[in-house]
């Protein structure tokens, strides 16, 4: 089959990273992205791996005639098998210009669980409204990453009945556990850490939904309690140059416990080198990639109880109640006092966590489950 995928940009985020896994996993068919907006760290890599991709030349500022016009004559050129699209605007305008271009096969896809004031857009919700109103009409099948999403979403207004939930898969010879003597040298060469202390992290951007500040609040909570825990902040933004992030931290008296290494190219590495990691979201999260990927390198983690969080530590980890500092800290206590005191059953606990990983999660099962979905859409329009 030939897929043509609609997303809006190939700028890091959950839904581009698991695209870009499917595509340069899927050898059974043919994919082509269609992005709303060009660039992206992502663009070049997926084009490397042999994925045709074109942008629409949308603005940032919002939809243009002049965007919709070469969406619908992409879809007329190209005259795909099947259309997925990735998110609400695509889900919307990717949808309706694959059926004006009379392409029946349309897959919607769903990777988000906050629908409310001051979580998303007035675009986003504005959006998924009228997705769920147009859900009979536009697409065969709603393609959903977490059960939240899917329970949400049907709440909403979308159509149940067409909607399944695929989960997200990795690559775990990108993201495996590392041998002890290569963890060793990664924290000595690489991050200049005492290999004795208790290293935490949380990979993630700077952004209100990740809810920096409850981590540090807990963080300041261990301080208190005598534990000496560095924790590692990663990800867009968790820079020297964040003001508002380096404030917080000096008032909490963390200097000497949180660094901040800002977007790394390394994240395997990062993950395999924490003890712990750390997902302290308020809100918003469906499928969150940074437990998978941490549980795949055998790092265990304490999440809050957003998306499907809980579903993918299940009895791995720990899971806690978003926006409480105070639970959050004692999750993690929890966990550092079983390393230093039971190291047999942490083991145990980072093997559980590869396998299940290697049991629910791999790319394997994420391109057969698309594959399966896709496949029955074109038998049921034959």
């Amino acid at each position: 089959m030939h897929i043509v995928h609609v997303i809006s940009s190939l700028f890091p985020g959950g839904a581009q990273s698991a695209l870009f896994r499917l595509c340069t996993s899927d050898t059974r068919n043919r994919h082509t992205v269609l992005t709303l907006i060009g660039g992206g760290d992502l663009e070049a890599p997926l084009r490397e791996q042999g994925a045709e991709v074109v942008s629409m030349g949308f603005s940032r500022q919002g939809v243009s005639l002049g965007g919709m016009v070469r969406l619908w004559r992409a879809m007329r050129r190209y005259r795909p098998d099947l259309v997925q699209t990735w998110m609400y605007h695509p889900d919307l305008l990717g949808g309706l210009s694959a059926r004006l271009a009379g392409i029946r096969l349309v897959c919607w896809g769903i990777r988000h669980t906050a629908l409310e004031a001051g979580q998303s857009s007035r675009s986003s919700i504005l959006a998924a409204r009228l997705c769920a109103r147009l859900s009979g009409l536009v697409p065969r099948r709603i393609v959903c990453c977490a059960s939240e999403a899917l329970r949400l979403h049907e709440a909403l207004g979308y159509r149940g009945a067409k909607m399944v939930v695929i989960p997200n898969g990795y690559d775990l010879s990108d993201y495996r556990p590392f041998a002890p003597g290569e963890i060793a040298a990664y924290r000595r060469e690489r991050l200049d850490i005492d290999a004795s202390r208790p290293l935490l992290g949380m990979v993630g951007r700077f952004n209100v939904q990740k809810d920096h500040p409850t981590l540090l609040k807990a963080l300041a909570e261990l301080k208190a309690r005598g534990h000496d825990v560095l924790c590692l902040l990663v990800g867009a933004s968790l820079d020297a140059d964040n003001t508002a992030l380096a404030g917080w931290i000096e008032e909490l008296g963390l200097a000497s416990h949180v660094r901040l290494l800002g977007r790394r190219s390394d994240i395997p590495a990062i993950m395999n080198s924490l003890d712990l990691h750390i997902l302290s979201s308020a809100f918003g999260e469906a499928f969150p990639n940074v437990i998978a990927e941490a549980m795949a390198c055998a790092t265990p983690c304490v999440g809050t109880d957003v998306g499907d969080t809980d579903q993918i530590i299940d009895d791995t980890g720990w899971v806690v109640p978003p926006r409480d500092p105070q639970r959050l800290a004692d999750a993690i206590e929890s966990a550092l006092n079983e390393r230093d005191a039971a190291p047999a059953a942490w083991e145990q606990r980072r093997q559980a966590c590869v396998a299940r990983i290697g049991e629910h999660f791999t790319i394997d099962r994420m391109v057969s489950s698309y594959n399966e979905v896709w496949s029955g859409c074109l038998s049921s329009a034959t």
